[in-house]
Parts: C-alpha cells; sequence; structure tokens
C-alpha cells in the first residue's frame, strides 16, 4: 500500500517527530511505501490568495490552482491512504495544516464534481498534552473527530481512524516520561499493521 503521510510540527526536536519515525519504521516493516509532505519544512503556504479565494466561494474550477496545490493533490491521487500526524493546538491541527485543508480541498477536486480519488484508509495521529480522559471530559476529542473525520476526511475516505498519543507535555515530565515508549510502540504498530 502506498501511504501519503501529512506532516505539521514546527520542530523537530519534539515526541511528534519521533512518533513519525516510529509510525514509518511499521510501515516500512509492513513493505508499505510512503511518501511525506513536512509542510514547515516545505514552507507550505497556508493563506489562500483572492484568486483562489474567488474560485472556491465561487464555485469557479475555470480559475488556476497554483502548482504547490497541484503537487499536493498528486501526491493524493498517487496513493491509497493519507495519514495525519500532528500536535494538538487549542483542540484543533496547527494552523499550517488546516491552511493545507483550505487550500488542497479545492473545488473540483474534494468536493463538487470531485477528481479526489476515494482513499481506502485515513489516519489521524496527534500528540497531545492533556490525557484523553480530559479531552473526553470537556468534549474536545469528540470535536477533534468531527472536524478531521466526520469535515475533512468525510466519505473521501473508506476506513478512519484517530488515535491520541495523550499526556505528552513537557510540563509534566513523569507522565511524558512513562508514556514515551509507550506511545512509540502504538506508532510503530499503526504502521505494521495498516
Amino acid at each position: 500500500m502506498k501511504v501519503f503521510i501529512v506532516y505539521a510540527h514546527p520542530s523537530e526536536d519534539c515526541f511528534t517527530r519521533h512518533s513519525r519515525d516510529s509510525f514509518i519504521q511499521g510501515l516500512e516493516a509492513a513493505g508499505h511505501s510512503h511518501t511525506i509532505s513536512d509542510l514547515y519544512k516545505m514552507d507550505f503556504r497556508t493563506d489562500m490568495t483572492e484568486t483562489e479565494y474567488l474560485r472556491e466561494s465561487n464555485y469557479r474550477e475555470d480559475l488556476p490552482v497554483p502548482e504547490d496545490v497541484l503537487s499536493e493533490q498528486e501526491k493524493i491521487n498517487a496513493s491509497d491512504a493519507i495519514t495525519f500526524i500532528y500536535p494538538v493546538f487549542w483542540t484543533e491541527a496547527p494552523a499550517k495544516l488546516v491552511g493545507w485543508f483550505d487550500r488542497v480541498w479545492t473545488y473540483g477536486f474534494a468536493y463538487g464534481q470531485r477528481r479526489m480519488k476515494q482513499l481506502n484508509k485515513g489516519l489521524v495521529i496527534c500528540t497531545a498534552g492533556h490525557e484523553v480522559r480530559h479531552l473526553v471530559e470537556y468534549g474536545h476529542l469528540e470535536a477533534m473527530k468531527t472536524v478531521m473525520l466526520g469535515d475533512r476526511l468525510f466519505d473521501r475516505v473508506r476506513n478512519k481512524e484517530f488515535v491520541v498519543m495523550d499526556a505528552m507535555t513537557k510540563g509534566t515530565p513523569e507522565a511524558r516520561r512513562d508514556n514515551w515508549n509507550k506511545h512509540l510502540k502504538t506508532a510503530y504498530d499503526l504502521g505494521a499493521e495498516f
């Protein structure tokens, strides 16, 4: 299986990067191939231009799609599955990833008369400072799943999964240390069992 990984984290000195690497090791061990878009390293532009906005708001396929967006769309259509790996920022993905959706999920590709193929699998792996019980108690986990799985991935993928690697804040070093290896094994297993 060919997996397209969309990765969004502003620092290499982070647990999220280790999760990404473990996931990739699992994919490779299982014989899968992957392509990655590291949005921060690519300096992916997240703000829409006026032309992009007019294209989307007026459902106008006759207006051009920028080359960087076409490149991301080609990566999607050349894949069987898509995985998003990112940290939770204020119950949401980083702005860089949100902007990726704003620009890449274009009219005529991801909605309208769609050219985007339906992918076999969509996986979201996010790292969070809070424990899952906190995210559940305050409704944050359900909100995150609704946005990523219900809206963004919707029927664009057949099978969807959302995994949180929780309690990874540097503010609680004991919990972070206790969860480090457990979460990395989970990431590896997600790749190996893809």
